[in-house]
């Protein structure tokens, strides 16, 4: 598999690295969703992990940016906000799932699972 991480903290990039290299085949990163876009069209990547909070354009808008032009795209919004109105704006951008980032063994569960993910 492949992904592509996006977010502005390079520690956090590199714990969600961790998480995810067992089933990972190439990682690229990004460290903010203004970058986002590009490293997609030329990774076309299985998985996305994007943070909601970035400095010059936040995750749920490359998220939609990124769905409106790659309708396949499976994007995980992967944040420390967990109520329910970050919730309900990651699915309308686009979304397929949604973590929180002090449950990131999750992913794991989101990775593994035989069908599509819901917004968790």
């Amino acid at each position: 598999m492949s992904f592509l991480i996006v977010d502005d903290n390079s520690a956090i990039r590199r714990t969600l690295r961790y998480v995810v290299g067992e089933f990972a085949g190439e990682i690229v990163e990004c460290g903010d969703g203004a970058e986002a876009f590009a490293a997609y069209e030329k990774l076309s990547p299985d998985w996305v992990l994007m943070d909601v909070e970035m400095p010059r354009k936040d995750g749920l808008t490359a998220t939609r940016e990124i769905r409106a032009a790659f309708a396949d795209a499976r994007i995980v919004i992967v944040t420390k906000h967990g109520d329910a109105a970050i919730r309900e704006a990651a699915r309308d951008a686009g979304a397929c799932a949604f973590v929180v980032k002090e449950n990131l063994l999750r992913l794991r569960e989101i990775l593994t699972a035989d069908a599509p993910p819901s917004e968790q």
